[in-house]
């Protein structure tokens, strides 16, 4: 007898989820406007990515040229395969004393498993992903960029 209920439950439970798909089903189909599926060659121009894609690592700079860097090297050491590389420099202030600021924040992109270790880590939220996501290239040199832009220097009140 406990089987029997149980083979029509089962039949029930199936004929249930039959109804459920068919009414996704019938929605895309009566709601066309609806579709979310996106023609991607044609509407690159307009195409806007979600907020949380990862594109491609950036140091956003403001109009002055300045970026939150200061190259303690965080980043660099929580990335898992070593696609971050900071190459640093000592700056004399104007009251004879030395401090460390990058001369080169090197991102290597074929390298990166976009984890976003960096980006989380970084104590300055110098670093962020862009909305980028055309990265093809016939040469793979061209996947090394240096994030911070010549003459750039460090935000004021940044330390």
């Amino acid at each position: 007898m406990k089987s029997l209920i149980n083979y029509i439950t089962g039949i029930f439970k199936g004929v249930w989820s039959l109804v459920l798909g068919m009414m996704v089903t019938g929605k895309y189909f009566f709601s066309p406007w609806k579709i979310v599926t996106q023609q991607y060659p044609e509407n690159r121009k307009k195409l806007v990515m979600f907020d949380r894609f990862k594109g491609e690592l950036i140091m956003p700079h403001n109009a002055n040229n300045e970026h939150k860097c200061t190259g303690c090297g965080i980043c660099e050491i929580n990335c898992p395969n070593g696609t971050i590389e900071i190459i640093s420099k000592q700056i004399l202030l104007d009251d004879g004393k030395k401090k460390r600021a990058i001369d080169k924040h090197i991102y290597r992109m074929g390298m990166c498993s976009f984890c976003a270790l960096c980006v989380k880590t970084c104590p300055f939220n110098a670093l962020t992903f862009s909305q980028e996501f055309e990265h093809a290239v016939f040469n793979r040199a061209k996947l090394n960029k240096v994030l911070n832009k010549d003459g750039s220097s460090l935000m004021k009140g940044v330390e």
